[in-house]
């Protein structure tokens, strides 16, 4: 099963959505549109008063700087991508009336508030909320079931924040740990996609991939070190205003990445190893049996002068060579005739 047995599939796949709707709400509805037909299990958006999470002295980041106006601040710019509340209840009325999961992340308390109220299964906590412990404490207290993004944080400052969460009412097992990066785009050497493993080990914790590099190849490849999670951000069109388009999946790409996930998913199969179903009939074909290298007259010795192993296999395996060698003939074999002992 899924995360916290919410789906179906074995990987969790949230097509972030963020703010890429540059805070127009036709433009996320069409987002839902678009993750629908991707396939994924959820679609997120993220939920805050910008004036309750970004002071008017914040400076915007660097990739912000080179993709927005830079004469703007980080306030004025947040403040454009914001979608009110009523329109996030519209938007999670449309994801159930289309059967996808709708998420959110919230930034400040009235947002917590407005998502436990519409009923939210899972809070995802963002990475820049990882050291913000009266956040913490406020989403681990709703006892929901939790995804953290990780990025930008040590081992310690994990450690910290599942303690308070758990001292909070949030017990670890309803807790999912994302390996991040909060670089948009995230140099592919910066991914560090075995830290993912290093969590799951330190922590005793279920695992995923958030992800920012360009390209579907490192959320794929998340998936195969057993990622159950994996988010990644979506827009309509990556030439649209804004921070976070550059960093993002286009339509066809987000249904790529989410069959080549679906693919490695079913690739990995249970671990037992046996023969599959499908390449049972070619046992046949490809093994070898025991056959006459030469013609054997009746009654004459098998040894390895005159015994071979050929295909089909649909004789004695030469396995029993050690079994035949030294057998007498029952009868006159013809050269590549299979042995009957």
């Amino acid at each position: 099963m899924g995360i916290f047995q919410i789906v179906n599939s074995k990987v969790f796949i949230i097509a972030e959505a963020g703010v890429n709707h540059n805070g127009d709400f036709e433009i996320a509805k069409r987002m839902v549109d678009v993750a629908i037909d991707a396939n994924v299990d959820a679609i997120k958006f993220q939920t805050f008063k910008t004036e309750k999470v970004i002071s008017r002295f914040a400076p915007k980041a660097e990739y912000q700087k080179a993709l927005t106006d830079i004469n703007e601040s980080q306030l004025e710019m947040i403040k454009k991508l914001e979608l009110d509340f009523d329109e996030h209840r519209k938007l999670m009325n449309y994801c159930k009336r289309k059967s996808i999961i709708y998420l959110s992340t919230p930034f400040d308390f009235d947002s917590i508030a407005l998502l436990n109220d519409f009923g939210l299964g899972i809070f995802k906590i963002p990475s820049g909320e990882i050291t913000n412990l009266p956040y913490l404490r406020e989403i681990g207290s709703l006892n929901k079931k939790i995804i953290l993004s990780t990025g930008m944080a040590t081992l310690d400052e994990i450690r910290r924040a599942l303690d308070i969460l758990g001292e909070s009412g949030t017990p670890k097992e309803n807790i999912l740990v994302l390996q991040c990066n909060t670089e948009y785009p995230t140099p592919m050497e910066d991914a560090n996609l075995l830290a993912m493993l290093t969590i799951r080990k330190t922590f005793g914790v279920r695992v995923g991939y958030s992800d920012h590099t360009l390209g579907i190849e490192v959320p794929i490849a998340a998936v195969a070190l057993g990622a159950e999670v994996i988010e990644k951000h979506f827009t309509l069109d990556r030439n649209m205003d804004g921070p976070d388009h550059k960093a993002s999946l286009e339509p066809q790409e987000l249904k790529a990445m989410v069959k080549a996930i679906r693919n490695i998913e079913a690739a990995l199969g249970d671990g037992v190893k046996r023969p599959s179903f499908s390449e049972t009939k070619n046992k046949v074909i490809a093994r070898k049996s025991i056959v006459a290298s030469r013609t054997i007259t009746k009654g004459e010795m098998f040894s390895k002068q005159n015994l071979t192993a050929k295909r089909p296999g649909n004789g004695i395996s030469p396995m029993d060579w050690d079994r035949v060698i030294g057998k007498f003939a029952k009868r006159r074999f013809e050269e590549d005739e299979l042995i009957k002992s």
